[in-house]
């Protein structure tokens, strides 16, 4: 495993990954890897053996509107992939583990009990040559039942209204850039949003300061003080959004995962769906 002065046992080493491959590669559902990209097309050139692949806008996103998938498709997707309720999955994906984070938080929505996160990502694995291979695995379908929804974890458009009203906590986990309103999207990615800048109030703590340059989480007493030195403490309610929610679902499993705060929501309709409120307040300019 990884650090177990962690708050949660979600994490797993990729040496602790790769000591069970073969499990992986198993037709048994007990153990499930999945790498979680927004292009699979690097998975289909190299990726941990036995990895399934999911693509994160084609697959963990409805296709008729911008959101999260509902449960019975969340469910075919599980189940024709091998994966059971009593499944241990592991995670992991490109962009420091990016959309592993969202599909992490999403297995999590769904109350899929044994979901972990593999530390460093795709890039970390490759680059310290981990196993890879280029064979796509094939696994017997499985039953699967998903829970919930548990809307405790999901903040909508309204809870960040009334947490702008109540002061509460929100952790704007974009660049310094998109969250001054100088750029509406990260260099190279489509511009989703009508104007720029940040809900009022919030706190810019990007995604990039939880991770080591190796992409692993930083240590719990690192990434502790991280949050603590900007207000952001476990006594009060917690928002975090991005643009698209996928690098705020990083922010939320390091706050509620790996550090154990116990009212942290992920406001995924994020500066997409914010930016683009014709009455919605928005302030620039950097805190």
């Amino acid at each position: 495993m990884v650090d177990d002065t962690y708050a949660n046992d979600v994490l797993v080493s990729p040496e602790w990954a790769e000591e069970r491959l073969s499990e992986f590669e198993s037709d048994d559902p007990d153990l499930r890897l999945v790498e979680v990209d927004v292009d699979t097309e690097a998975y289909d050139e190299a990726h941990a053996p036995g990895a399934i692949g999911f693509n994160w806008e084609t697959q963990l996103q409805d296709q008729t509107q911008r959101d999260i998938l509902e449960k019975e498709d969340f469910e075919d997707l599980l189940g024709s992939h091998g994966i059971s309720n009593e499944s241990t999955v592991v995670l992991y994906g490109d962009n420091n583990n990016w959309f592993a984070a969202y599909a992490y938080w999403q297995f999590k929505y769904y109350g899929h009990e044994n979901v972990k996160i593999l530390d460093g990502g795709r890039e970390f694995w490759l680059e310290n040559d981990f196993t890879t291979t280029d064979e796509t695995p094939s696994f017997s379908e499985q039953d699967y039942s998903a829970r919930g929804p548990f809307e405790g974890i999901r903040a909508y458009r309204d809870d960040v209204e009334k947490a702008v009203e109540r002061n509460i906590p929100l952790v704007d986990v974009r660049s310094p850039e998109e969250f001054s309103g100088e750029i509406l999207a990260p260099p190279g990615l489509q511009e989703t949003a009508q104007r720029g800048g940040h809900v009022p109030g919030a706190k810019n703590i990007s995604w990039a300061d939880t991770v080591q340059d190796d992409g692993r989480f930083l240590p719990r007493d690192e990434l502790l003080e991280l949050y603590e030195s900007k207000g952001i403490t476990d006594d009060q309610e917690v928002v975090a959004y991005c643009r698209i929610g996928e690098r705020s679902s990083l922010a939320w499993f390091a706050l509620s995962e790996l550090l154990g705060y116990e009212d942290v929501t992920n406001y995924d309709g994020s500066w997409t769906e914010w930016g683009n409120l014709v009455d919605a307040p928005i302030e620039t300019g950097s805190n």
